[in-house]
C-alpha cells in the first residue's frame, strides 16, 4: 500500500498573517486615544491645510495622507492615529508574505510577523502620527519587492521598486539612506549583475520623475532641508554617540532580539538565504551609514521588519526535526519580556503611573528609555511628555481671548514660538472660536499675512520671558498647570506698542520668507542666520 504525505495547506499560513495583523490593529485601536497628539503631529496636521509640494523639514506625503484620513474619518485623535495603525497592519502582512516567498512555513510566518507585532518600537511608532511609520512601510515594500525580483527574475520589479522609492522619498528623505544601502549591497553580491538591466534605470527614472516636484520647490525655496538639517546636527544629532546608536540597536527591539540577529544570520550566512543575500547587505551598509553620519538610533528601524522574515526562516530550519520546542519558547520569551517595556511603547498607564514606573524600572537596566533628543534623563519618555498640554495651552490663550471686548480682539494677535505650539491653536480654533495664528518657526513662516492691524498680542512661549522689544506692557498671564508637559505653554499678554507695530511686522515677515528666496545674497543669509540665532 503506497503512502503519500499530505501536501502543505497555504491558507492557514493566511489565516496566522491575518489574525495577527488584525491584532496588531486592535492593540493601537484600544490605545490610540489615551494621550494627546504628539507635538509634531500639530505641524503634519497645519501642513494638510496648506498642500505643497514640500515644507521645510519634510516632504508632503504625511500631509497628503492627513487630508484624506480628514476627510474620511474627521478630525478625532482617533482618526488621525488610523492611517500609521493599517500601515503597521500592512507591516505584518508584508512580512508574512515575505517569509513565505523566501521558503518559510507557518512556523516562520508566525514566528516573523509576532516579532513585528511584539516590537516595543513598532508598537510606539504606529501609535504615533508622524512620516516614520509611513516611512517603514516603504522601507519593507522594497524589500518585498526585492525578493519578488529574486525569486522571479522578473526585472520588472525594478519598476515597482522605483515606484516605492519615489512615494518613499517624498514621505521622509532618509529614503536615501535606504537606497545608498541597496546601491552597495548590490556591488558586494553577485546581483551587481542588474547594473547591466535597462529595467533597473528605467526604476531609478521613474523614482526621479516622482521626487522631482519636491526637490524643484526645495531648489525654488533656497534648500530650506539643508537648513534644517544643520539645526538639527547642532541641536540634536550632535549628541548622538556611537556607542550610543550600537546600544539602542539591541534596546529598540530588545525582547525579539533573537529573531531578528537571527535574519542577519540567515541572509549572510544560511544556505537557504543565499539567494537574498543582499538584503544582508542592505542592512550592514545602510547602519554603517546612519552610524558614521551620526543618525539618530531609530532612522534604522525601516530595516528590521525584512530581518524579522528571514529569522522566522532561520529558525523554522534550524528546529524542524529536533528541538522542536525552542521556537515557541522564544515566542513565549518575547512576550514575556515586553510585559514590562510594554508601558514605554504604548500609551496604557496615566502620566502619573508612568513617571512611578519609569522611576521604578529606571534601575533595571531602562534608563535609557527616559533620555531625551538633548541626551538628558527624565522621568517621562520624551514623546510621552510631547503628547501632554497641548489642548490645555490653546485652552488658556482662548479664555484669555475670549475676556476681551470684540473690538479689542480685531486688533490682537495671536503668536505661537514654535510649530507644536502654532499647530495646537490651528488644530482647536474651530472649537474654541479662534482667529489663526502666526508663527516664524517652521513650515508656518510661509503662511504669515505681510500685513496686519493688530496693537496687542497673546503669545505662547516655550520659556520664560524677561520682556519685550516690541510692547511696554508684558505681563505673564498663565502656564499649562500639567507637570508633566514638555512645553509649558507660557501665556504672556502684550499691549502699548513701542514704534510702528504694523512696520515692524512686514519687515520680519519679510526677513522670515527672504530666507527661503533664491535671490537672497550672502550678507543677507549671515544677517538672517545671525537674527535666528538671536
Amino acid at each position: 500500500m503506497n503512502s503519500t504525505k499530505p501536501s502543505y495547506d497555504h491558507k492557514y499560513d493566511w489565516l496566522i498573517i491575518i489574525s495577527l495583523a488584525a491584532v496588531k490593529l486592535i492593540i493601537h485601536f484600544l490605545t490610540n486615544t489615551n494621550y494627546d497628539l504628539h507635538r509634531d503631529a500639530y505641524l503634519y496636521i497645519a501642513q494638510s491645510e496648506h498642500l505643497s509640494w514640500g515644507y521645510i523639514s519634510v516632504p508632503p506625503f504625511t500631509a497628503t495622507m492627513i487630508q484624506f484620513s480628514r476627510w474620511l474619518l474627521g478630525d478625532s485623535v482617533f482618526a488621525m492615529r488610523f492611517f500609521p495603525a493599517l500601515a503597521g497592519a500592512v507591516n505584518i502582512v508584508l512580512i508574512g508574505a515575505m517569509a513565505k516567498k523566501m521558503g518559510g512555513h507557518r512556523l516562520a510566518i508566525l514566528l516573523a510577523c509576532s516579532a513585528y507585532l511584539l516590537s516595543p518600537a513598532f508598537l510606539r511608532t504606529n501609535t504615533l502620527l508622524q512620516p516614520v511609520g509611513y516611512n517603514h512601510l516603504f522601507w519593507l515594500l522594497i524589500a518585498y519587492f526585492f525578493v519578488r525580483l529574486i525569486a522571479s527574475r522578473d526585472p520588472w520589479y525594478w519598476i515597482a521598486i522605483g515606484i516605492t522609492a519615489g512615494l518613499g522619498f517624498l514621505n521622509k528623505y532618509s529614503m536615501v539612506f535606504m537606497g545608498a544601502g541597496l546601491f552597495f549591497a548590490l556591488l558586494a553580491t553577485t546581483e551587481r549583475k542588474w547594473f547591466t538591466s535597462r529595467y533597473l534605470f528605467l526604476g531609478l527614472f521613474i523614482a526621479i520623475l516622482i521626487i522631482l516636484p519636491n526637490i524643484y520647490w526645495q531648489y525654488r525655496h533656497n534648500w530650506p532641508v539643508v537648513y534644517h538639517m544643520e539645526l538639527l546636527q547642532g541641536s540634536q544629532l550632535v549628541n548622538v554617540e556611537y556607542t550610543g546608536f550600537l546600544l539602542m540597536q539591541l534596546l529598540m527591539n530588545i525582547n525579539v532580539v533573537f529573531v531578528w540577529v537571527a535574519g542577519l544570520v540567515f541572509f549572510l550566512f544560511m544556505r537557504q538565504g543565499k539567494a537574498f543575500r543582499t538584503l544582508g547587505f542592505v542592512f550592514v551598509f545602510t547602519t554603517l551609514i546612519l552610524l558614521f553620519l551620526r543618525g539618530k538610533p531609530y532612522y534604522t528601524l525601516g530595516l528590521y521588519p525584512m530581518l524579522f522574515a528571514g529569522g522566522g526562516i532561520a529558525f523554522e530550519t534550524w528546529f524542524r526535526n529536533k528541538a522542536r520546542a525552542i521556537p515557541y519558547i522564544v515566542l513565549v520569551m518575547m512576550v514575556t519580556l515586553l510585559i514590562p517595556i510594554l508601558p514605554f511603547s504604548l500609551p496604557i498607564f496615566s502620566l502619573e503611573e508612568m513617571v512611578e514606573y519609569g522611576e521604578r524600572t529606571s534601575n533595571y537596566g531602562m534608563k535609557e528609555t527616559l533620555k531625551w533628543e538633548d541626551g538628558k534623563y527624565y522621568p517621562l519618555p520624551q514623546d510621552y511628555a510631547d503628547m501632554t498640554g497641548w489642548e490645555e495651552t490653546v485652552k488658556n490663550v482662548a479664555e484669555l481671548y475670549h475676556s476681551m471686548e470684540d473690538e479689542d480682539k480685531m486688533k490682537t494677535l495671536i503668536y505661537a514660538s514654535h510649530y507644536g505650539q502654532a499647530g495646537a491653536i490651528k488644530f482647536y480654533a474651530k472649537k474654541y472660536d479662534l482667529p489663526q495664528p502666526a508663527c516664524f518657526n517652521g513650515s508656518f513662516v510661509f503662511w504669515l499675512s505681510d500685513s496686519i492691524a493688530a496693537d496687542r498680542a497673546i503669545m505662547v512661549e516655550d520659556r520664560i520671558q524677561d520682556g519685550s522689544g516690541s510692547f511696554r506692557n508684558f505681563e505673564l498671564i498663565g502656564q499649562v498647570d500639567n507637570p508633566y508637559a514638555r512645553d509649558k505653554g507660557y501665556i504672556y499678554f502684550g499691549s502699548d506698542t513701542v514704534g510702528n507695530f504694523s512696520e515692524k511686522w512686514k519687515k520680519l515677515v519679510h526677513e522670515g520668507k527672504m530666507q527661503f528666496s533664491r535671490k537672497l545674497t550672502r550678507a543677507e543669509k549671515k544677517r538672517l542666520k545671525e537674527l535666528d540665532d538671536h
